[in-house]
C-alpha cells in the first residue's frame, strides 16, 4: 500500500477532523500514513484539545478530536506540528501533544517520497 501523507493548512478542525479520520483507516489497513500541520493549523494541537463540533460528534456516538489524535498516534500515524506556526501561534513545543513531532514543511516533503499519496487539508 502506497504511503498516504496529509497536509493541514489551514485552522479549521473539521478538516483537521477529517485527515485523522483518513490516515486512521489507511493506518488500520496497514499503509503508512502522516499528518502535518502547516503554520495556523498547529494552534488545533494546543491543549487541551478542544473543537467547536465536538458535542455534536460525542451525541452521535463518535470520538472527538483528542480521541482521534490519539487513536491515529496508536495507529503509528506520524504527526508533525509546523515550527514556524509555534511561533504563528504563540506556543512552544511543551504545549504539544505527546509524541508530536516539530518540523517544517522542507523535512515532511523530503520524507515524501515518489509513491506516496500527498494530500492538502
Amino acid at each position: 500500500m502506497r504511503p498516504l501523507r496529509i497536509i493541514v493548512a489551514t485552522a479549521d478542525a473539521e478538516r483537521l477532523r477529517a485527515a485523522l479520520i483518513v490516515v486512521s483507516a489507511h493506518a488500520a489497513l496497514g499503509g503508512a500514513a502522516a499528518l502535518f500541520l502547516q503554520l495556523d493549523a498547529v494552534g488545533l494541537l494546543r491543549r487541551p484539545i478542544v473543537a467547536p463540533q465536538d458535542d455534536a460528534h460525542r451525541a452521535a456516538g463518535l470520538p472527538n478530536l483528542a480521541a482521534l489524535l490519539a487513536d491515529a498516534q496508536a495507529l503509528g500515524v506520524m504527526i508533525s506540528a509546523c515550527q514556524s506556526g509555534l511561533a504563528l501561534c504563540g506556543m512552544t513545543a511543551e504545549a504539544l501533544p505527546p509524541d508530536v513531532e516539530v518540523g517544517g514543511p522542507v523535512t515532511f516533503l523530503q520524507a515524501t517520497n515518489d509513491d506516496a499519496r500527498l494530500l492538502l487539508a
